[in-house]
């Protein structure tokens, strides 16, 4: 962690740099974002949420130790040394287990955080903020800190159980909820001054009241709501005067900086403008995993005119009716109706479809298209006409026409982007987003 530590002294210390965290468990995903960084000479953070992977295997069904494997093999493939990887979990605390009564989810909570940190996860969000079955709604500041405190008891611990370097967590919680807004947006409200401090002063009376002293001074970010969100079709776009007083305030603060979630979709300007307002560590996860699709859809496409029917492997269809078939990961998202609706489970910006990958149809599916097209490879003017930017990357050399490759360098774009906001004042001066 003492990259990342390091990273974060430089910002405070004025020079205007961000890093940004790849929140998804997608290995076409995890493979473009250790390839962008291995290009890039970038540290890489890659985080899970705690309903992708937990100790029941979430719903990729990979527990932390399995999620670390596969990233660590991802490396080795593209040939980044492990050095260069920041583990993080995400979201952290009872978000998966609100039905269960709040001291059965906290004692569910420690488990998961004691599997994330043995598993090599230094990154730690402690967000215990959602109301469990018996709570009120919403929980009070005291509560949250409090429970915070108990699981970073447990990060503690564990971590002096398996050694390596010690865990820096980040607090707080972002409005709406993880995720993308389930309602349409106009307007948002942004995190006030007081309640920033608020959140801070009350996380740092729980740490000392449990003994945490030197955990606190491993808390390196805040988690707030700076103004950025996105629905189903619309993205509210960062106004930095709006965080105006936000940015003064985590100022007065030694070694925090803010992380800001929910920046998908943000313009490249406007990641630069969080970092320069002192958002300093940036989430990316939905963007990612709908550039994914995009690619994929694209080379569904192309399937659909090169090759011969009772060869095709039809994954736009199959995933579709996936999701036709078992609608639990979208169903309470997605109210409308008739066509709507079926824009809605393809094209939402909240890519509900992030959920259906690891399908064991849809996996063979997507298998298959990636074969065709290797076996069978499409003209240069069909990969022209789905997917225009990899087509000018081909033919200026610097991207094979080969599926896999053709759907790395989709992702790499919105990789791109944040590498650009992330960089400190100078260098961003001197190149273009």
């Amino acid at each position: 962690m003492k990259e990342l530590v390091h990273l974060i002294k430089q910002h405070k210390a004025g020079k205007g740099n961000g890093v940004f965290s790849v929140c998804s468990s997608h290995p076409l995903v995890l493979e473009a974002a250790l390839t962008h960084a291995l290009r890039n000479n970038e540290y890489v953070i890659i985080e899970a949420t705690s309903n992708q992977v937990n100790q029941f295997g979430g719903y990729t069904g990979k527990r932390p130790a399995d999620f670390v494997a596969l990233v660590e093999s991802l490396a080795d493939k593209v040939g980044l040394d492990r050095h260069y990887i920041i583990l993080g979990g995400d979201h952290l605390g009872p978000n998966c287990w609100q039905d269960k009564p709040a001291e059965e989810a906290m004692s569910l909570s420690e488990t998961l955080i004691s599997e994330y940190v043995a598993a090599g996860f230094r990154k730690i969000h402690l967000d215990c903020s959602m109301s469990c079955d018996g709570d009120p709604v919403p929980l009070s500041d005291e509560v949250v800190a409090k429970r915070a405190a108990r699981l970073c008891q447990i990060a503690e611990q564990t971590w002096r159980q398996h050694g390596g370097e010690p865990p820096v967590y980040i607090i707080g919680t972002e409005v709406p909820v993880p995720g993308g807004a389930q309602e349409e947006l106009d307007t948002l409200e942004l995190t006030t001054t007081d309640a920033a401090a608020e959140t801070i002063a009350v996380h740092k009376a729980a740490f000392a009241k449990h003994d945490l002293q030197s955990g606190w001074e491993r808390v390196i970010g805040l988690v707030v709501q700076p103004g950025v969100e996105f629905d189903h079709h619309k993205v509210i776009q960062f106004i930095p005067e709006k965080a105006h007083a936000l940015t003064a305030m985590i100022e007065k603060e030694p070694t925090l900086v803010y992380e800001a979630h929910s920046t998908d979709y943000q313009s490249a300007a406007n990641l630069r403008s969080l970092v320069q307002g002192h958002f300093a560590i940036l989430k990316v996860g939905p963007w990612l995993t709908y550039a994914l699709r995009d690619a994929v859809w694209a080379l569904d496409s192309i399937e659909q005119e090169w090759i011969p029917e009772d060869k095709r492997a039809n994954v736009k269809n199959t995933l579709l009716e996936v999701m036709k078939e078992n609608p639990v990961y979208w169903k309470k998202y997605y109210t409308s109706t008739s066509n709507q609706l079926d824009l809605d489970r393809q094209y939402s910006l909240s890519d509900r479809i992030r959920y259906y990958w690891p399908n064991q149809k849809v996996e063979a599916a997507l298998e298959k298209l990636l074969d065709n097209l290797t076996q069978s490879p499409p003209p240069p003017t069909l990969i022209s006409q789905y997917l225009p930017v990899q087509y000018d990357a081909i033919i200026e050399g610097d991207l094979k026409a080969e599926p896999k490759a053709l759907i790395l360098h989709k992702i790499g774009q919105v990789l791109s982007k944040y590498s650009y906001g992330c960089q400190s004042q100078n260098n961003a001066k001197t190149q273009g987003a």
